[in-house]
């Protein structure tokens, strides 16, 4: 069991999935129903410039050009849209639009109380404690803003959207690339070496620490196992309150 990390930083920079937020609640709860709502989300708004604009914006990515070329798809219709969404999430293809897409569908979810955000039981009291101590708290998901700002609003603690004090997605950049963890450091205004990055993906890590940052791994029930050399090469935690977290003099 890793023992408790002494840590020194100005901001936490938090993943979601397997970080703050189980990797079942996104793929047994979220995907299924965002694949499930997509045809009569489509429907409903199929008229607005919003889905208008990521339809093309789907259509325009390079999944879709593979996708198309095994296909027989009539372009954009309802019907062909669905079942290129349908094929994006059982794959679990990162793509900007589509996570744009599902964050509009969750809302419904959230709004109607259908759905409520998944997190481990040590992050309402770390993130206030980390609040209290006067470090700033940010979120890099592959998710959208949008479905960030949801699961934290929304979630089984309580709405932990004032903890939070910015959100970022891929928009950025994607999440195993150095380039992303410098924009980040830029947005927020602070040396990249004061930002301490929490994920459970090895390449987000060694990306963040390439850029300057600090990264510990948390090893969530159900995340990835790690090799030897990477706990060798890794800060690794537990959990939340394994930190302990000082503030940037």
């Amino acid at each position: 069991m890793p023992k408790s990390l002494e840590l020194i930083a100005k901001v936490v920079l938090v993943d979601i999935e397997g970080t703050t937020t189980s990797i079942s609640f996104v793929h047994d709860v979220l995907f299924p129903y965002a694949k499930k709502n997509a045809f009569t989300f489509l429907k409903d708004t199929w008229s607005s410039d919003e889905t208008q604009r990521l339809v093309q914006e789907l259509m325009g990515t390079p999944q879709y050009v593979e996708y198309a070329a095994t296909m027989n798809t009539d372009g954009a219709k309802i019907d062909n849209v669905t079942a290129f969404i349908h094929y994006l999430i059982d794959k679990d293809l990162k793509v900007t639009p589509l996570k744009t897409l599902q964050g509009l569908i969750w809302a419904k979810g959230y709004t109607a109380g259908q759905l409520k955000g998944h997190v481990y039981e040590d992050v309402p009291v770390t993130f206030q404690s980390w609040r209290e101590a006067g470090l700033i708290i940010a979120v890099y998901s592959s998710g959208s803003v949008a479905a960030q700002k949801l699961i934290f609003g929304h979630s089984i603690a309580g709405n932990l959207l004032p903890h939070i004090s910015a959100h970022f997605d891929t928009h950025v950049g994607h999440k195993q690339q150095e380039e992303s963890y410098t924009n980040i450091a830029k947005a927020l205004n602070v040396p990249p070496e004061e930002v301490l990055f929490l994920t459970d993906v090895v390449g987000e890590a060694a990306a963040a620490r390439a850029a300057g940052m600090q990264s510990v791994i948390l090893q969530r029930p159900g995340n990835a196992p790690l090799t030897a050399d990477q706990t060798a090469s890794h800060k690794i935690a537990d959990n939340f309150l394994q930190l302990r977290l000082s503030k940037t003099p």
